[in-house]
């Protein structure tokens, strides 16, 4: 087997190719071990240590060693690894094999000596060695090939889901290094806007449904609100479309025949998304207040380049204006930032509570409905696709208040994990702590042992981080919403959350 050969399937998986390769190159070392009665083992928290530990050694190489695979090694990716490998050898005769794949040379080598010394020897394994052990075990590494995905998986619900919040801690102070660098974008979905209290996408829906049939004046008298309001929510349980159909069927039956569909539809949107807010919130919350504060410049520049926002409201230009900061709200595909401006592209359309404000707000795609989603979802060089694309390739992301469950954003997210060595983006993500799942939206309590709920929560943990690395994403796991102003704060000012 060639291992050209090996990296140009794997590539085709994008980042989650990275991590397939690290697997199939560990389980590879593994067999070359074993064949020499050694064993390699795979650390539970993988962020506080090497990728894999040989204590006995490989083969010829017979004093314990820590192994880190990595794609490509340059001087700067050496010197960080030597950091990690000081602090964890302290004194003892660990050694350090580095396996990439991208690495070529005559043989193996200790450190060069342009490097800072260090009296245990690092080894360096490239495409030469790693070639040679395919050709040595090329048998086993058939059957390896065939499993890949099925290991790749077992090893991710494996690891022990305690060290988490240690983990956590590595993937911050990565987002902070990214922030500090400038080349860093933000995408902004509901949950921002929800932490103002603005209404979530089935509340206005439902709200907009229920508006629309109390106008019909259903039955002989008057329909009340709440008579129609029990309609809706008993229709959605029994017979309930989707939400883009739902808007779909409440664009049609609000304005139907009217030559100003469009307008009518926009003027009830934007009148319930605001009227629907919860008064006792904070119209600046925490997390609002913590996103402005990452765009607020330091004196040596600019740290955050652009803005994308899912929302239809202006919350976050409030806040921005509220702070003095130059900025662009990009709505349509002719509109460019002035060279000062921060861009705030929204990408599926603008409802700003004061219209008056801007211009050209008629020429916004609302992708509200199906028709707006179809047609982002079917022009592959829509402006939209294009700023996230670019964005997404260009700079660092840091995805706030998103599920991912969009299909067309994971399609984008795909098409640029496609370029990827590894995941480069970051996304903040729930996780659902056992004693939230113990019970249902009624109050009951599960009749499952803890201990076979605990089990299940993990794996779906693991599995849903993996899947999200495969574009490109990597996950800052929290447990309260409270948690993410305050490691967006700590973000803007370099600090460690230890």
């Amino acid at each position: 087997m060639n291992l050209d050969w090996l990296e140009e399937r794997l590539s085709s998986y994008g980042s989650g190719g990275y991590y397939l390769l690290e697997t199939f190159l560990i389980r590879l070392l593994a067999l070359e071990a074993e064949s020499f009665g050694q064993s390699i083992s795979i650390p539970d928290n993988k962020f506080s240590a090497m990728d894999a530990f040989a204590p006995s050694g490989i083969g010829d190489l017979k004093q314990p060693l820590e192994i880190e695979v990595t794609y490509a090694l340059n001087s700067e990716k050496f010197k960080k690894l030597l950091s990690k490998f000081r602090h964890r050898r302290q004194g003892t005769d660990l050694g350090l094999l580095v396996v990439a794949p991208k690495y070529s040379q005559e043989k193996s080598k200790y450190l060069p000596s342009e490097l800072e010394f260090l009296p245990s020897p690092i080894y360096i394994w490239g495409a030469e060695e790693i070639q040679i052990l395919l050709d040595k075990h090329e048998a086993a590494v058939e059957v390896l090939i065939e499993n890949l995905f099925s290991i790749r998986f077992k090893e991710a619900v494996s690891r022990d889901a305690k060290y988490w919040r240690d983990e956590r801690e590595t993937v911050i102070e990565a987002v902070a290094e990214h922030y500090q660098s400038g080349r860093f974008s933000l995408m902004l979905g509901a949950g921002v806007s929800s932490s103002a209290g603005l209404p979530d996408w089935d509340t206005l829906l439902n709200s907009l449904f229920v508006s629309m049939l109390a106008d019909e004046k259903l039955g002989k008298g008057v329909s009340s609100r709440e008579q129609v309001a029990l309609i809706v929510q008993r229709l959605r349980s029994v017979d309930g479309p989707s939400s883009l159909m739902l808007a779909r069927y409440v664009r049609k039956g609000m304005a139907s025949g009217s030559p100003s569909e469009q307008s009518i539809f926009i003027e009830s949107i934007t009148k319930q998304l605001y009227e629907l807010r919860d008064p006792n919130r904070e119209l600046e919350s925490q997390l609002i207040s913590s996103i402005a504060g990452l765009c607020t410049p330091t004196r040596i520049g600019a740290k955050v380049r652009s803005i994308l926002t899912y929302n239809f409201d202006d919350l976050i230009e409030r806040a921005l204006i509220k702070r003095g900061l130059g900025f662009k709200s990009i709505f349509e595909e002719f509109e460019m930032p002035g060279a000062e401006e921060l861009p705030v592209y929204h990408v599926h359309g603008f409802l700003p509570q004061d219209r008056s404000a801007y211009s050209n707000l008629d020429r916004t795609t609302m992708v509200f409905s199906e028709e707006g989603y179809h047609q982002i979802y079917g022009e592959a060089y829509h402006w939209s696709n294009l700023v996230q694309l670019s964005n997404l390739k260009d700079t660092i992301c840091l995805m706030i208040g998103l599920s991912l469950t969009d299909p067309n954003l994971r399609r984008l997210l795909e098409i640029s994990a496609k370029s990827l060595e590894r995941p480069k983006h970051f996304a903040f993500m729930r996780r659902l702590s056992l004693e939230r799942f113990f019970k249902d939206d009624r109050g009951r309590v599960l009749k499952i042992p803890s201990e076979v709920l605990k089990r299940f929560l993990d794996r779906h943990h693991s599995l849903n981080e993996e899947l999200l690395k495969e574009l490109g994403v990597n996950v800052i796991w929290y447990e309260d919403y409270n948690e993410i102003p305050e490691i967006l704060n700590r973000i803007r000012k370099g600090r460690s959350l230890a």
